[in-house]
């Protein structure tokens, strides 16, 4: 609104006052939204106390995907079969997701490629690689197989949670021998 527009019926102190407000209102709209862009990309955990639990996986051979353009570059142009992990804090990823992984893959067949995000620390890479599952609502953990660019299986937090690294492994073991 203009500085000399005036509402109707009003005097022109009250038209001043009303654009002023909608100054201050666009002002502050901008600065929150810049304060909520600046929370999404800050890690939600300090990253020392989740290192080992990237460390866990990565240790296995998983390459971390830290970036959106690393999601894509690694998952967009996958030919072949890739295993995405969305590793996590919670104690359903520690004592079942990440154990049941490693052991799976110590039986039968192997993807080609075994790549991991981190919810709650990457969010654009997160969000990027959720965005390859489709069909699936965010979840984490959850692992997800995906054979020439396609998902072909997906195992959701529902699944791993109140299950033991034994049943996970042996469910992910026969996704992999079908697939792989």
């Amino acid at each position: 609104m203009a500085e000399n527009s005036t509402v109707p019926g009003s005097t022109g102190r009250v038209a001043n006052t009303f654009v002023k407000s909608e100054e201050h209102l666009l002002s502050s709209t901008a600065v929150l939204k810049k304060h909520v862009v600046s929370l999404i990309k800050e890690p939600m955990y300090d990253p020392r106390l989740v290192q080992p639990m990237r460390d866990d996986l990565v240790s296995a051979g998983f390459q971390e995907l830290k970036t959106a353009a690393d999601v894509d570059s690694v998952i967009g142009q996958n030919s072949g079969t890739l295993l995405c992990v969305v590793n996590s804090v919670c104690g359903c990823s520690a004592g079942g997701a990440r154990p049941g992984v490693k052991l799976a893959l110590q039986q039968g067949k192997k993807p080609d490629k075994l790549t991991t995000v981190f919810a709650g620390q990457d969010t654009e890479a997160t969000a990027r690689a959720r965005g390859y599952f489709t069909g699936y609502p965010p979840s984490s953990p959850s692992i997800a197989l995906m054979k020439d660019g396609k998902l072909v299986y997906m195992m959701e937090r529902h699944s791993i949670e109140g299950s033991s690294p034994t049943e996970i492994a042996a469910e992910l073991a026969e996704a992999l021998n079908q697939h792989c």
